[in-house]
């Protein structure tokens, strides 16, 4: 496969693809400046509704109703929401899902509440190659609570597997806290199988489905989840600093004993008691004042997600990944690039990670051309794919120029 063959071959999987007319609803995607955005696993971009939509509650409900916009729905959004996703993306049922915090503080109010759970239990389980956030907080947790910790050391172009887990299990487990779709890799993680083995050992498990939702189907109350997060600025396209989302599963939410107590989560929050008394359901888990400006971007993805339906945005994802590992292999891998992601694309997420020593100084470089990826240590560019918002044209043009140069002598001698 040469460069034009690529380029041509782009242009046919383009023309047939029946969700390409989708593209044309997001911003910048008929722009010059951004010839090839592939980074929309770190932060996806805006709808053109969301424009409008923003535009519309700064004008019309902030500017217009102000503080009676709390009483007229703006306190029922982050449920609502949550309900929507849940039901679109998710695989869950109404009750379980609310809008609320940061990916961080919401793992930490589910990671310390799981472990509440389980008193009697002294370990948390973790994987070395999880995103750096769901480390540290398992390891703040465990200094918090004098737990200790048990890491699983993964392959750094795979993942955890229930074998792994099957042999870190025991008696003395609390929590076993993994990624859905590994940040690095895309590992896909198997989440029932790993699920059930926690719980036959009486362990909770917590899940983080960040480079998942959006684009690979989850469903938590099939799978038998325990507990589950997930930011919304990826494949959601809530945009930078979206709030997160969390899901607990009906049978823990009686006795969810979040750490973060807050007026918002209380029984009656406009009492002002004097004593803090849990909401019912999943209220229990808000503390503070819901972002409703962040989550109305989330909102507008997640209802074209529904219009579309997870199963076309997965089949999309599954042939862009396919033909990004193709012509890698065809085009870089003369060139000493290593794809370091599963193969399978049943086994990987909606990106690969590929190696190869020259990428530490050449990322800012394709930025420069207009060419964004995003770089993961040691050595790996990792090509986000975004199944409504990214074409087969924009890979060609992102492989066919880091092969240009990878060709150039600078650039073979800095990969030397």
């Amino acid at each position: 496969m040469t460069g034009s063959f690529l380029t041509d071959r782009a242009a046919e999987l383009d023309a047939a693809d029946p969700l390409a007319h989708h593209r044309t609803l997001f911003l910048g995607t008929d722009g010059d400046a951004i010839r090839s955005y592939l980074d929309g696993n770190s932060l996806g971009r805006p709808l053109a509704t969301t424009a409008d939509s923003l535009a519309s509650f700064v004008t019309d409900q902030w500017g217009g109703r102000l503080i009676r916009g709390w009483d007229e729905g703006w306190l029922v959004l982050p449920e609502q929401i949550g309900d929507q996703l849940g039901r679109v993306v998710l695989g869950a049922a109404a009750g379980q899902c609310i809008v609320a915090d940061s990916t961080s503080v919401l793992l930490y109010k589910l990671a310390r509440a799981a472990v509440a759970e389980r008193p009697e239990r002294t370990e948390i389980i973790v994987d070395r190659d999880n995103f750096p956030t769901d480390r540290f907080l398992v390891e703040g947790i465990a200094r918090e609570r004098g737990l200790s910790l048990r890491w699983i050391d993964v392959a750094s172009d795979g993942g955890v597997t229930p074998a792994d887990v099957a042999a870190a299990v025991g008696p003395r487990t609390a929590l076993v806290l993994l990624s859905h779709v590994a940040y690095r890799s895309g590992f896909i993680a198997d989440v029932p199988a790993i699920t059930r083995i926690a719980h036959d050992a009486g362990a909770l498990v917590l899940w983080d489905l960040s480079h998942s939702v959006g684009s690979v189907p989850a469903e938590l109350d099939a799978w038998d989840v325990d507990y589950a997060a997930g930011c919304s600025y990826k494949y959601l396209n809530g945009g930078p600093g979206a709030p997160a989302w969390a899901y607990v599963a009906k049978r823990h939410l009686a006795t969810l004993d979040q750490p973060i107590l807050g007026w918002l989560g209380s029984a009656d929050p406009f009492a002002m008691g004097s004593a803090y008394q849990p909401a019912d359901g999943i209220r229990r888990l808000v503390s503070g004042t819901p972002p409703i400006i962040g989550m109305l971007a989330m909102r507008d993805m997640i209802t074209l997600i529904e219009e579309v339906g997870m199963a076309a945005v997965r089949r999309k994802s599954e042939l862009l990944t396919s033909f990004a590992v193709e012509a890698v292999d065809r085009i870089l891998a003369p060139h000493g690039v290593v794809i370091a992601s599963p193969r399978a694309a049943s086994e990987r997420g909606s990106h690969i990670t590929i190696d190869h020593p020259a990428f530490t100084g050449m990322v800012p470089e394709l930025w420069q051309d207009g060419i964004v990826p995003d770089y993961r240590n040691p050595n790996g560019i990792r090509l986000g794919l975004s199944p409504l918002s990214t074409s087969f044209g924009e890979v060609a043009v992102a492989i066919n120029t880091i092969a240009e140069r990878l060709a150039s002598p600078r650039q073979r001698a800095a990969g030397e």
